[in-house]
């Protein structure tokens, strides 16, 4: 890759550049998996100069076709937060992916934020232990982020608390467009301030959006804003290789007379952008059941475990 800044881009001026980089759009990389729409939006170029601009860039990059050979490489890259239960860990293929967005729907109590806190433990764990040793954003909707929960999964694991929680940036989004901000603020962090960030948390994806668009009448308006909040996400798991964990809510269906009446919120939008789908429901004496329910490569299954003190317990132990 020729080494070349977004000043030699077709159309880009310094005043230009300068508009570019404030909005985040700073490198290459950026402006080639941009959209003509975002570059208008930033730059207040017409889209016709968009289009080349995102062109050039992407001709750069070289961004064409890859064969299967270079994806598997880039596929050994992948790691996996292992989540302290072997039964969840198998239904998972190892944990939870770096690289893709995983979705945790079900009913409130279903243990949808207790797999948020253990993630945001031991994802800080060494490689050969089965986390990432990186850093941790919480973006917290529903004001359930508890850090003495966060100190007793730490002692579980006999790891320093203190180190722990600073390693986890907490911020509270109160309302949807503030959520998508902070959202997109994660990539300053790993950029400005070269912040390791290998877990973005958000717990609960819908919960503002189903609040803030209520009736059909604004169906489209939140599916829109959801769909460009969970192409930020994307990216983010892609281009850094990160895992995004999202918790999300359910609504029942009365009309259903056979089989689980519980239903995701965000219909499709929601559903084709989570590569991994796992619906959590309460078990017997206590237990919490994980399903998967949509995975590329991993057949669907479930499984049993407990939430302790210290983390998630298989039922058999």
């Amino acid at each position: 890759m020729k080494e070349k800044s977004i000043k030699d881009l077709p159309g880009v001026g310094a005043a230009t550049a300068e508009k570019l980089a404030a909005a985040g759009y700073d490198d290459l990389l950026s402006i080639a998996v941009g959209s003509p729409g975002q570059m208008v939006e930033a730059a207040g170029v017409s889209e016709a100069v968009a289009r080349k601009m995102i062109q050039a860039a992407r001709d750069e990059m070289d961004m064409g076709f890859e064969s299967g050979e270079d994806l598997l490489k880039k596929r050994s890259k992948v790691q996996k937060i292992t989540t302290g239960s072997a039964a969840l860990n198998a239904l998972l293929g190892g944990g939870f992916e770096t690289g893709s967005i995983s979705e945790a729907f079900g009913q409130y109590g279903s243990g949808k934020t207790q797999i948020a806190h253990i993630l945001a433990v031991r994802s800080q764990l060494p490689v050969d232990k089965g986390g990432c040793e990186g850093e941790v954003v919480y973006i917290d909707t529903e004001g359930t982020f508890r850090p003495e929960r966060i100190i007793q999964i730490a002692q579980g694991l006999k790891m320093d608390s203190n180190k722990v929680l600073k390693n986890i940036k907490v911020a509270r989004a109160y309302n949807s467009d503030h959520q998508m901000l902070l959202a997109e603020k994660v990539e300053d962090l790993i950029k400005n301030n070269k912040s390791k960030v290998k877990l973005v948390i958000v717990d609960s994806l819908t919960a503002h959006f189903r609040a803030e668009f209520i009736g059909r009448g604004t169906l489209a308006e939140r599916q829109q804003k959801l769909n460009r909040h969970m192409h930020t996400l994307t990216k983010l798991a892609d281009l850094y290789n990160l895992t995004v964990y999202v918790t999300n809510q359910v609504m029942s269906k009365p009309d259903m007379f056979f089989g689980d009446p519980t239903e995701a919120i965000g219909g499709h939008i929601v559903a084709h952008n989570s590569v991994f789908r796992i619906y959590l429901r309460k078990g017997k004496k206590g237990s919490r059941v994980a399903k998967l329910v949509d995975s590329p490569s991993l057949p669907d299954g479930e499984c049993g475990f407990f939430v302790t003190e210290t983390g998630l317990k298989d039922l058999k132990e």
